[in-house]
This record gives structure tokens, sequence and C-alpha cells, in this order.
């Protein structure tokens, strides 16, 4: 055999063919579908927004290399940092100022994965640390949603901005005057589907992520469980709401298809580094972000909880994984 999979020193012994760069790879290409969308939709900004992100933790994972005296050209080339810059941008509105992407994709590399030793060692999504930072440092500016407008060339001028589906819901929930759960609720079901909504750059289109994630299922980047443990546990967990007062929540396919969702479940909670590694660990991970999710979003003031289910679970990883092991070989 000229390519040995079985050797002998420290785990993992069995190796696959795929390199960081091609699972990499495999995602920024599986992110295409959501990206197209987010230009349709928001215009030419917010793939300048994307840009942006990218470059930056290009830029700034380059600086955390000469920092960590860590080989330029072996680790800058892996693709981490593109697939981090991404997501971080797909978690940004289009009208968010340039220079706060810049501050986001720093402390996505600089705070949440090079203090701990660069890729494969960071605890928590780095792309989800720098957009709860923002969230917290810039909250008007991150909670300014502009309303779809189909081919809008202007990279500089924001669009008319509007309430997001789950925004919307939060003031019917309140008893807010003038909204009820019939004809105020923006986006219908096709419209969330499509992406023909207000929110994230790449939350808005559920087809677009769905087809990404049936893409790196095909490629055997991800697998099913914590997706569908995710998903299911929105659907059922906000479905026994509905069921008890439908006249004030909103039923379970308007929370699985609106916010991050989708986004979350297919591209963030899926991160290899940050979520268990067996089976039944991936599960009950992603049981816990479909319940904090909906947790927040019926129970608290925020209209959304993803990001914050997600680093959540992040820290419980360790945890997960010293208590669910799998049983050892040769065990009767």
């Amino acid at each position: 055999m000229s390519e040995k999979k079985l050797i002998l020193q420290s785990s993992p012994h069995l190796r696959e063919q795929d390199s960081v760069r091609k699972v990499m790879m495999t995602v920024v290409l599986a992110l295409a579908p959501a990206m197209a969308a987010s230009v349709w939709f928001f215009g030419w900004r917010a793939l300048l927004v994307q840009v942006v992100a990218v470059v930056a933790c290009l830029a700034f994972e380059a600086l955390g290399l000469l920092l960590l005296k860590r080989p330029m050209k072996e680790h800058i080339t892996d693709g981490s940092a593109v697939v981090t810059g991404l997501l971080l941008a797909m978690n940004l509105p289009s009208s968010i100022p340039i220079w706060m992407t810049v501050v986001g994709s720093a402390v996505a590399i600089l705070v949440a994965k090079i203090p701990y030793g660069g890729i494969g060692n960071n605890p928590f999504n780095p792309a989800l640390v720098g957009r709860v930072f923002m969230f917290v440092a810039f909250p008007t500016a991150m909670t300014s949603w502009p309303k779809p407008i189909e081919g809008a060339l202007d990279l500089f001028v924001n669009a008319e901005t509007g309430a997001t589906p789950l925004g919307m819901l939060k003031y019917v929930q309140k008893g807010t005057e003038g909204f009820s759960m019939s004809g105020a609720m923006p986006g219908s079901t096709a419209d969330m589907l499509l992406g023909n909504v207000g929110g994230c750059i790449g939350e808005i289109s559920a087809a677009a992520l769905l087809l990404g994630g049936l893409f790196m299922l095909w490629r055997k980047v991800i697998t099913w469980h914590i997706p569908v443990a995710f998903i299911g546990s929105v659907f059922v967990f906000s479905g026994i709401f509905y069921l008890v007062d439908p006249a004030h929540y909103a039923n379970p396919l308007f929370h699985v298809l609106s916010g991050g969702v989708m986004l979350g479940a297919i591209f963030m909670a899926t991160d290899m580094v940050t979520s268990p590694v067996t089976t039944k660990g991936m599960i009950i991970f992603g049981l816990g972000c479909g319940i904090i999710t909906c947790l927040i979003r019926l129970l608290a003031s925020f209209p959304e909880g993803v990001s914050f289910a997600i680093l959540i679970m992040n820290g419980l990883t360790p945890l997960i994984d010293r208590y669910i092991k799998p049983a050892p070989f040769a065990k009767a």
C-alpha cells in the first residue's frame, strides 16, 4: 500500500484523505447559494460586507500566526479564516458600517481563536464570538435590518430598514397595539424559504441554506445529528407553546424558517472543533441548542437566541464529551 490509513501513534488512528483546506473549501461552496441570495435581496453591499470580513480575518490570522510563530503559508491557506469571515458576515446586516465589520473580525480571530493556539484549539465558535461582541458593542447598527431590495447596486447607501419576522413577533407577544398574529407578521412561508425578508445577510433564505447543508452531507463534511436535533427541538418546543396559545405564539414552522435557526444549525453548530465528537453527544448538543434558542425567543426580551445558544453549548462540549463516551473496541 502506497498510503497507509492505519498508523501506530497517538489517536486519531484512522485518518481520512480530506485535508483542512478541502473541508473548508467545501463549506465555502456550500455557502455559495446563501451568498447569492444575499446579493439578490440586499444588493452588492452584502457582497462588500462579506469580502471585507474575509480579507480582515485573513489579515488578522496572518498577524496571529506571526505571534504564534507558526508557518505562514501552511496555515494562512487552510481556509479556516475564510470560513470564519464568511460566517461572521452572514450574521451581520448588510447595512453594517465597514469599520465595525473589521472590528468584529479582529475579535473573532485575535480573541476567540489565536489565544487558544489557533485552528483546532478554540473552545467557542470564532464567528459567533465576533458577532455577539458586535451585538453588545454596536446594538443600534446590529439591529437595523434593511428591507429586501432586489437588484440594488449601490455599495454605500443603506437600504430602507424594517422589522424582521422575529422582531415583529416580539411586538405581537408584548401585546403592542395595532399588531396581531393575523396580517401583521411580515414574510410568508414562501418569502422565508426564498429570502424575501429582512434579517442578517446569510440567514434570510432557508432554501439556500438547506441546499448548502445537503451538499455538505453529500460530501460528508457534516452529519445529520446536530442539524436534525437542533431544528427538530426548535419545531417541537415552539410547537408546544403554539398549541397552548396559538393567538400569542407563532407556529413552529415560522420559528424554524425565521431568524438564524437554519444558518446556526447547518453551518455554525456543526463546527467540528467546538461540537461533540460522538453521535449521542451531537444529538444532546443539538437538542440543547434548540431548547435554549426557544427559551430566549419565547420567554426572554431578545427576539433571537441562536448565537447565545450555540456559544452556551460550545462551553458544555467538553462536559458532554467526558460523559458521553463510545464503548471501547472489543468490549462485550
